[in-house]
């Protein structure tokens, strides 16, 4: 498998279109068609990073960080983004970013904290909106089943944990075709009146275009009748951020003790303790401060994230406890998500989590 396959891949599995916009995630350095020997799994891309590579014979680097992720006018190693992209390019290593499109992702970043903490019931905090897009197609009758099938195989037709979903109309429809067409039904010149199924399917935006070249050459019309409309609907399976409870209420000090535990903290800065015990659990891998106000509406009892500024913590008002452990801490987990990704779904290569720890905060 080369750089490319995989990355494409990965692309299938956690989609670029999920990314912020101002991420960089993707193939950052590397030849596309060099072969994979080897993968190292890592939170952050730096030199000993590269150097780790080389020793275990990786030629492969998934990081969660971007290593670019402003422009670079200059690439002269003046610092360690710069010399860790000349490194990684003199080695044939390829660095592979895999940010804000995981983040977003309901099986992403999120449910692998929520999932160390035993939360139920999990669902997105900030569910992604403007992210779908409803096609109705006009299809014969006799090929329903046949133009439905390429659709919900091509990705049209899910709603969560749901799939091939539909909704059909059965109609008539016309058409006169001209002398240069071609038609499936009918006669030149002469108006043809049909019986047709008017099929829905909800598609989410990026996937588009692969579900439409799909319904398309599985249609026997040479121009097909077609519609898409782009929906307001929020995605309820993608965005920032999830939220879910305790099986058991615990007293809010023992939980901030399990959760300094679960995630190896060297310290956790909370807001005040509230007189109330913890249920229901908010968190966010990374900076989450912008989920505050969601995670407040939703009646969380604790919110769980990372680089809270000093005023932000007056933001708690004594509705929700805010418990920042950390960036690295909170997403440190995400390089065992990725890893046991490709080993579920590869045997090709080894795959190594890196064993250097990379976060740049230490506490005294």
């Amino acid at each position: 498998m080369t750089f490319g396959q995989l990355t494409q891949w990965f692309n299938t599995k956690f989609p670029l279109a999920l990314q912020e916009s101002y991420d960089n995630a993707g193939l950052i350095v590397g030849d596309p068609r060099t072969e994979i020997t080897g993968i190292l799994v890592t939170l952050d891309c730096k030199e000993e990073i590269i150097d780790e590579a080389i020793s275990k014979g990786c030629n492969f680097l998934i990081a969660h960080h971007p290593i670019i992720f402003k422009g670079i006018k200059k690439i002269n190693g003046k610092n360690y983004i710069e010399r860790t992209v000349i490194k990684a390019i003199k080695n044939d290593i390829g660095i592979l970013a895999l940010h804000t499109n995981v983040d977003n992702h309901f099986n992403g970043v999120n449910r692998k904290m929520a999932e160390l903490l035993n939360l139920q019931d999990v669902q997105i905090l900030q569910p992604l909106e403007n992210k779908l897009v409803k096609l109705s197609v006009f299809i014969p009758n006799d090929v329903v089943t046949v133009v439905s099938n390429a659709i919900f195989e091509a990705g049209g037709g899910e709603i969560g944990n749901y799939s091939e979903c539909s909704f059909q109309i059965k109609g008539r429809g016309t058409f006169t075709p001209n002398e240069n067409a071609h038609p499936f039904i009918g006669e030149v010149h002469q108006r043809t009146l049909t019986e047709e199924t008017k099929t829905e399917f909800l598609v989410q935006s990026y996937n588009i275009g692969k579900v439409v070249t799909a319904m398309k050459n599985a249609h026997p019309y040479e121009e097909v009748a077609y519609e898409m409309y782009p929906l307001l609907n929020e995605n309820q399976f993608e965005g920032a951020g999830m939220i879910g409870e305790l099986t058991t209420p615990i007293n809010a000090l023992d939980f901030l003790k399990l959760v300094k535990q679960t995630f190896k903290c060297g310290l956790i800065r909370h807001t005040a303790l509230l007189d109330k015990p913890i249920q229901k659990v908010a968190v966010c891998g990374g900076s989450g401060s912008f989920l505050l106000t969601k995670a407040k509406q939703q009646k969380a009892d604790i919110f769980i994230s990372s680089d809270f500024k000093y005023h932000e913590f007056f933001d708690a008002e004594n509705e929700i406890i805010i418990a920042d452990i950390g960036h690295y801490e909170s997403e440190q987990f995400t390089s065992i998500l990725l890893a046991d990704t490709i080993k579920e779904n590869f045997t090709k290569f080894a795959v190594h989590l890196t064993e250097i720890n990379t976060n740049p905060i230490n506490y005294f």
